[in-house]
């Protein structure tokens, strides 16, 4: 699945998983994308849409 908004391009964010011995390893954050029907110029397609573009009502949902 794709870790990627199509509306407003978040994407995953990189950082350190540190351990209480300070031992570093790379870890990722991925938002929390979701596969909706979105209503796009009258026509009904799939898209990856995060959560926050849906709640904020920037994306049209079809039903």
């Amino acid at each position: 699945m794709a870790h990627t908004c199509e509306i407003c391009g978040k994407g995953h964010q990189v950082g350190m998983k540190v351990s209480h011995a300070h031992n570093r390893s790379k870890k990722w954050w991925h938002p929390n994308i979701q596969r909706v029907h979105v209503l796009v110029a009258g026509t009904r397609k799939h898209m990856h849409v995060c959560t926050q573009c849906i709640k904020g009502n920037r994306v049209q949902k079809a039903g």
